[in-house]
């Protein structure tokens, strides 16, 4: 039996020019070289650095598992140095915004970057798919998880694969209690959609197979606001998705983002706009904070080894004219939002608004109120 490795994808806003608006290419080439010496020094297997927007991501394989120290520490290091050496001698934009610590403390689960992690045992072939999205929040994967794991309408495997038709097992995180339920389904759809329809609160954390409990799908949950009481930038999630065999295919999990799903973010992370599926090169955020972009980068894993189309580059899976419709859809939807201004819903409601100012003007005015 083959040894397990786990991949972890770990990212931070560790600055951004012109705004919250793109990784500078020198943040990129800083971390890579960290995360090289790494690699030399055998403390990885192997990793992959790119940006959605202006989150820095680092793609790493190796064999210490969820939540290693050492791997956390490696990603908490390179995040402050690519601060010090890059950010601020270049004073980027909200440098080093995603560390809320003075220092490490074991592990970056609740110091600010997003975390998204699986332990396997690789199969006779191993495809995966990143993704990674700006300007919004944890919850916007709870629709395209639900589409990629539970509607048959959009996975034809489900009804299609006798591996897949048992279903999956889903983990719902509340993050405001920080408790965590696993829901089977199909049995236990309509729990699971009463839950994750409210996407500020519940968030699907990880899928599982039913009879294996093999890990399927790992989202990071970290909400930036609830850890700084204060608003610090959006939390920008990532997820990691297995596909083929046992796993919905390819085509099936991008097809997840086709209808574009409604997500919280955009300008002061305090409104909804579609989420746009993008390339690599279209991922950064210029139209009113947003749209909130999404990119998806498939790779097959060997011994632990990130395989890619030129060494680890990534196919870089919505660089497709396929995805056009859906990226004219966005913007036809962002349009007509817009067009109701600071009205709900395109405004979030008061309780899930990132920043503070409307709350204040209520306190500047209390005297004025009559009953």
């Amino acid at each position: 039996m083959s040894a397990k490795v786990t991949v972890s994808l770990i990212k931070a806003d560790v600055g951004s020019l012109c705004g919250h608006h793109v990784v500078h290419p020198k943040q990129i080439e800083v971390a890579k070289e960290i995360l090289e010496n790494a690699k030399n020094e055998g403390k990885i297997i192997d990793y992959y650095v790119f940006n959605c927007g202006d989150d820095l991501e680092l793609l790493m394989t190796h064999n210490r598992g969820e939540n290693s120290p050492e791997i956390h520490e490696l990603a908490w290091n390179t995040f402050l140095e690519v601060t010090e050496k890059v950010s601020k001698p270049l004073k980027l934009y909200g440098a080093g915004q995603d560390l809320l610590a003075e220092s490490f403390s074991g592990n970056v689960k609740g110091l600010g970057p997003g975390v998204a992690e699986m332990e396997i045992r690789e199969r006779e072939s191993e495809p995966f798919i990143v993704f990674a999205a700006d300007k919004t929040e944890p919850g916007a994967w709870n629709l395209p998880l639900y589409r990629m794991f539970a509607d048959p309408m959009n996975s034809a495997g489900l009804t299609l694969s006798e591996k897949m038709t048992p279903g999956f097992v889903f983990r719902v995180l509340d993050v405001i209690e920080g408790k965590y339920i696993d829901l089977n389904c199909p049995e236990e759809l309509y729990y699971l959609v009463s839950f994750i329809g409210t996407q500020g609160r519940f968030v699907i954390e990880r899928v599982f197979t039913k009879e294996e409990r093999e890990v399927a799908a790992v989202a990071s949950t970290t909400r930036l606001r609830l850890i700084a009481g204060r608003y610090t930038g959006k939390d920008d999630p990532v997820l990691i998705v297995r596909v083929q065999h046992q796993f919905p295919a390819t085509g099936e999990v991008l097809a997840a983002f086709i209808p574009p799903p409604l997500v919280s973010g955009a300008m002061r992370g305090s409104h909804r706009l579609p989420l746009m599926p993008v390339s690599l090169k279209d991922a950064k955020c210029t139209y009113w904070d947003g749209p909130p972009r999404c990119i998806a980068l498939g790779f097959n894993l060997c011994e632990g080894k990130l395989v890619g189309l030129k060494g680890n580059e990534p196919a870089d899976l919505f660089d497709d004219p396929a995805f056009d419709y859906a990226r004219f859809k966005v913007m036809e939807i962002s349009d007509y939002i817009r067009r109701q201004g600071e009205f709900e819903p395109a405004r979030l409601p008061e309780e899930d608004l990132e920043y503070l100012g409307i709350s204040k003007i209520r306190e500047k005015l209390k005297e004025r109120w009559f009953s």
